[in-house]
């Protein structure tokens, strides 16, 4: 069984830079597609990131190109987020996700299990 924890996030100023964690405590990560996402009131939960089973893959939504960058530890169980040059709009509640895929996938649906969430505030 997949559980996803959350870590890392806080309050920042635009710029700076936070790295967020998500550790399973299952013994199945490695089989897993990862993907962060994230979600302010109401919208829809907004894909960032997606990384395949062996980190050779990965794929990123257009508001983050070239700042955030993902990657796991399968031998650690975890996935992380590296979030550099922060900006306001990147104010959300972060979620990471994993899915039984082979590919990475973005939409949020697609995957099967899912952390609690972990706050991100950039200020101005």
């Amino acid at each position: 069984q997949v559980q996803l924890v959350e870590s890392g996030g806080g309050l920042v100023q635009a710029g700076e830079s936070l790295r967020l964690s998500c550790t399973d405590s299952g013994r199945t990560f490695s089989r897993y597609v990862m993907g962060w996402f994230r979600q302010t009131p109401g919208k829809e939960r907004e894909f960032v990131a997606g990384i395949s089973q062996g980190g050779r893959a990965t794929d990123y939504g257009d508001s983050v190109k070239g700042r955030f960058t993902i990657s796991r530890d399968n031998a650690k169980n975890t996935v992380y987020l590296q979030m550099n040059s922060l900006k306001p709009e990147d104010t959300a509640v972060y979620y990471c996700a994993a899915d039984n895929s082979i590919v990475v996938r973005t939409t949020a649906r697609a995957y099967d299990y899912w952390g609690q969430g972990t706050q991100v505030t950039v200020s101005s």
